[in-house]
């Protein structure tokens, strides 16, 4: 779409707003709208002002200008506003230099796919992200000097079976039992659907959604795989579709990888492909179905998954569900279908372009522009050097013993064990400029002060439990 062919789609869906929307170094959209007629071709050439200091992980304040640039090829109409508005996504640049912004994640995306055509290895990497989420009724917390809690709630809470409603129907998901079920069991059927509606109306394509393993209302909905930028950016949109959606409904929705103690948490489970000149890479005669790339691949994936997790699983609440016993995928290794295997090749389809990577510890908290780019790097570091996966593990790794789990690496233990990995190792990062030691060193240094500092001041409520009368 041309700015020319913007202005045109505005005028014939009636628009009276431009809503632009960047994404911070976090993941988190922020977005400034403006009245159509204050915009015009030379916008998507200038672009538009606002304060980088006061975007989580930017800019000083002594350097606080930045500029967004309009990229008309996203435009769509966003469904939530009550006036007609026209929604468009930016990429950040620096109003001197007129040079990308090196901690905007969207550049990072379309580097990292420029880096991949540069290779020579492939020209497309294709993404299918399974998100999960928590559908709620009610959220409460509360964090100062005298209190610390939280409390959620649910009419799907299998703690609600006892609960006075007037009268009590019964029919709540027991813990563990939530997936596949019918209605009545499964009250968000319709919530869904209408997630899924809108999302189609801003051109996602959505191939299926459910309800989840967990209680109090976990479910998943489905995009078809979509080229890495492309994926990325239909992410941010399904985030803030699902999260308005449940608003407008009178619920809450939360990605956060486990709200609910001793249930299945929220994972966002990761597939890619790599394709060159319209055909597959990843299809061959090895283990699996798969072409020695795509083994490459995976193994690449694995020897760097500690630092990839930085970005992938990228919050302290992350390794709450990064634990075993709840199919989380903690040891590292490969799988032909065994879902508690850190990488899984699945296995539904025999034929050669379905063949795939599926990559299950990153969760839905992450920045997709930055935990996907960082997976395709790692894949094509291990092409590079031929990095073996390793002999795929095929049995119950929750059955085997402790002696023989021993031998296998895992997954950090702890937020502070996966940024501690990516500063030891972040060269694959960046090769091509793609990660910048900027971007890096900027995740580190957040990631440790206002995250893992931040929880360690803070007494945990059931430290109370176990120390009070000490």
């Amino acid at each position: 779409m041309t700015p020319k062919d913007f202005f045109e789609f505005a005028k014939k869906n009636k628009a009276k707003m431009i809503d632009l929307k960047f994404t911070d170094l976090l993941g988190t959209w922020q977005h400034c709208s403006y009245p159509t007629d204050t915009w015009d071709e030379e916008t998507f050439k200038d672009g538009v002002g606002f304060d980088g200091s006061s975007i989580r992980g930017w800019q000083g304040i002594h350097m606080s200008d930045m500029l967004a640039v309009p990229d008309p090829d996203t435009a769509v109409m966003d469904p939530f506003f009550a006036e007609p508005t026209l929604s468009v996504l930016a990429n950040i640049v620096d109003p001197i230099t007129r040079e990308d912004y090196s901690r905007d994640p969207r550049h990072v995306a379309r580097k990292g796919v420029e880096y991949m055509k540069s290779t020579g290895i492939a020209d497309t990497c294709f993404v299918g992200p399974e998100p999960e989420f928590f559908i709620f009724d009610e959220v409460r917390y509360e964090q100062n000097q005298h209190t610390g809690m939280y409390r959620i709630d649910s009419v799907e809470g299998a703690w609600n079976t006892a609960r006075f409603e007037e009268p009590n129907l019964g029919c709540k998901p027991s813990f563990k039992g939530g997936y596949f079920p019918v209605s009545p069991t499964d009250t968000y059927h319709d919530l869904r659907g209408e997630m899924a509606a809108e999302m189609q109306k801003v051109g996602i394509v959505v191939e299926a959604h459910h309800h989840e393993v967990a209680t109090a209302g976990q479910s998943e909905i489905d995009m078809k795989f979509e080229d890495l930028l492309k994926m990325a950016d239909q992410f941010m949109w399904f985030k803030y579709i699902i999260k308005n959606v449940a608003r407008r409904n009178g619920k809450t929705a939360t990605f956060m990888p486990k709200p609910v103690f001793e249930d299945n948490g929220s994972g966002m489970h990761s597939h890619l492909s790599l394709w060159k000149g319209g055909k597959t890479l990843m299809a061959g005669d090895k283990y699996a179905g798969l072409s020695d790339l795509a083994l490459y691949a995976i193994g690449g994936i694995l020897e760097h998954t500690p630092a990839i997790l930085a970005f992938g699983a990228p919050t302290t609440n992350s390794y709450r569900r990064l634990v075993p016993g709840f199919e989380a995928p903690v040891n590292l290794v490969m799988s032909a279908r065994n879902r508690s295997a850190a990488v899984r090749i699945p296995m539904y389809s025999d034929n050669p372009k379905a063949k795939r990577l599926e990559f299950r510890c990153p969760d839905p908290t992450a920045n997709g522009y930055l935990a996907w780019t960082a997976m395709l790097m790692a894949a094509l570091d291990g092409i590079e050097k031929k990095t073996s996966p390793g002999e795929p593990l095929d049995t119950d790794i929750y059955e085997l013993k402790a002696e023989e789990l021993a031998k296998y690496r895992h997954t950090p233990g702890n937020l502070a064990e996966a940024i501690n990995a990516l500063e030891q190792d972040y060269e694959f990062l960046t090769a091509g400029g793609v990660f910048t030691d900027d971007l890096v060193q900027m995740w580190i240094k957040w990631k440790r002060e206002e995250e893992l500092d931040e929880m360690a001041l803070r007494p945990h409520p059931y430290e109370f439990h176990m120390y009070y009368d000490s």
